[in-house]
């Protein structure tokens, strides 16, 4: 039975506290250590290989496991799934800052993204349950600010640590978060939970897990070993065909872990592709803009994270006020065009404008207006997702949200970022002119490579010309990846425009009574 909407204004404030504390803490803990691979190496002894499994371990169990654990917290209660998540994600940071051993260190890594699957998808059902129906929209939205913004938060802080300290005090931030949304959790959240007869969907949670954790698995390995490594084609075969499995599986079920009937649903359909596109593209931003502050602008880590931050103010209050009075003025889908075309005309005006000689300034613009585009399309397409599924499976519709989001991401950073690369190297070679081999060899092998391969003070005389065509090559790849991204977003939009819903014309909850009717009547026959 869900928990009642609460009307108590200071107890819905302190509430809000606690879920977006435990939800910065799970966003910053993503990003936390891109900033930090090269003491990674240096102080675990580890190689490339290794430094990405520490930093995609975690988003990889994350990812796998927020259904089925979105699903679990219905049953067993929110409120218990949140504070377990929190102690396992504080413990496992814990073990992974003190670590000097790269096993130990990955499989920390993983037991925290354990933890943060059940804290994510929980923070927003908490919300959903919660909020009465005149306060919820902006709750979501203050929630999906803070989801949107937290991976920039994160690399500020964590920078900052870097340079201040070590990479071990990366994760001080993320547990002092978690530990203050324990604190405010165990006051102040209610719990609920769902009043279901049916049993629970072990089938559809499993396959599920191995569907989603294939595919994350795939895409992040593919740009790295290659699209035709085994490890990369084992892991997209085994999720499609899980996936495909999952769809055929959940229609046979009384008591589905997703009932994927609701797709019928023009909102819950336009509104994950919208997520997924959106946080696609995001990711990719924060994929390209890190190495051109630091490299072609030759910025230091922790000013790079702080060039990001307008992307961030202008997306948390567009997110938390705009979004939710436009969605109630105008409609939610007309909201989500908006601001998809918003977000476009950001990433054109980057394509248009990056250049070496406009520095900082030639992306300003273009990501203050992405920031403004991509505050106005969370909310109203979190919102709808949502309110797809009934108060009592809010577990699970929050855990597709924030799926669609970390597929989302996967996916942008792999497509988009093999685009800047193959721009890269392409203008690079096209231009390099006279070098040793060896030096043109480590510049093709990526844009960060062609900027460090001098340190240890060989060939110094051609680094100059090196860095001068790296730099081109680099914004011919980063222009060639943002009108690709132009293309993801406008794809999106259009989509919205001939398949959303108009002014809320087809409402969530006759889809949802429809489906749930549907499988009444075969659990029956």
């Amino acid at each position: 039975m869900s928990t009642s909407a609460i009307a108590d204004k200071t107890q819905q404030r302190n509430i809000l506290i606690a879920v977006c504390a435990a939800l910065m803490a799970v966003i910053a803990s993503v990003s936390s250590l891109n900033v930090a691979q090269q003491q990674l190496a240096e102080d675990l002894g580890a190689d490339g290989g290794q430094i990405l499994w520490i930093i995609n371990a975690y988003t990889l169990a994350l990812a796998a496991l927020l259904l089925p654990i979105g699903a679990i917290g219905d049953r067993w209660g929110r409120k218990p799934v949140l504070l377990a998540g929190l102690v396992i994600f504080i413990a496992a940071s814990i073990v992974a800052a003190i670590s000097g051993d790269v096993s130990l260190t990955i499989a920390a890594r993983a037991a925290t993204g354990l933890g943060a699957a059940m804290i994510m998808p929980v923070t927003l059902s908490v919300i959903t349950s919660s909020f009465p129906e005149d306060q919820k929209t902006q709750a979501i939205g203050i929630w999906t600010g803070v989801a949107g913004s937290g991976g920039i938060v994160g690399l500020f802080f964590s920078s900052w640590m870097v340079d201040s300290f070590d990479w071990r005090w990366a994760f001080a931030m993320p547990i002092a978060l978690a530990a203050l949304s324990i604190l405010f959790t165990q006051i102040f959240v209610p719990n609920s939970k769902e009043n279901s007869e049916g049993g629970f969907d072990t089938g559809g949670s499993v396959l599920s897990f191995l569907a989603i954790g294939g595919i994350v698995l795939g895409i992040h390995e593919g740009p790295e070993k290659g699209w035709d490594d085994p490890l990369t084609i084992a892991g997209l075969v085994v999720g499609v065909v899980a996936l495909v499995a999952f769809f055929f599986w959940e229609l046979r079920q009384t008591s589905p872990l997703l009932d994927v009937r609701l797709f019928k649903n023009k909102a819950l359909a336009t509104s994950t592709v919208t997520l997924l596109c959106i946080f696609a593209v995001m990711f990719a931003i924060f994929l390209v803009i890190f190495p051109f502050l630091t490299g072609v602008v030759g910025w230091t880590a922790l000013r790079s994270a702080v060039g990001l931050m307008p992307m961030a103010v202008a997306m948390m209050p567009t997110s938390a006020v705009v979004a939710p009075q436009m969605a109630k003025k105008f409609g939610s889908t007309e909201t989500m065009i908006a601001g998809m075309t918003i977000a476009a005309v950001g990433l054109a005006t980057m394509a248009i404008f990056a250049s070496v000689d406009g520095g900082y300034m030639s992306v300003l613009p273009g990501l203050i207006i992405m920031g403004f585009g991509t505050g106005l399309t969370m909310t109203p397409g979190t919102e709808a997702i949502t309110d797809s599924l009934p108060l009592e499976k809010q577990g699970v519709a929050s855990a597709l949200n924030d799926t669609s989001r970390e597929v989302g991401g996967a996916i942008g950073v792999a497509l988009l970022g093999s685009l800047l690369n193959a721009g890269y190297r392409s203008n690079f070679e096209d231009n390099i002119g006279e070098v040793p081999e060896v030096v043109k060899e480590r510049s093709l092998e990526g844009y960060q490579s062609a900027l460090t391969q001098f340190m240890g003070g060989e060939n110094l005389e051609f680094a100059a010309q090196v860095q001068t065509v790296a730099n081109e090559a680099f914004i011919q790849g980063w222009t060639q990846s943002m009108w690709a991204a132009v293309v993801v977003i406008g794809s999106a939009t259009a989509y919205l425009i001939f398949a959303g819903p108009k002014r809320s014309a087809e409402t969530l909850v006759d889809v949802t009574d429809s489906a749930n009717d549907k499988i009444e009547e075969e659990s029956q026959s």
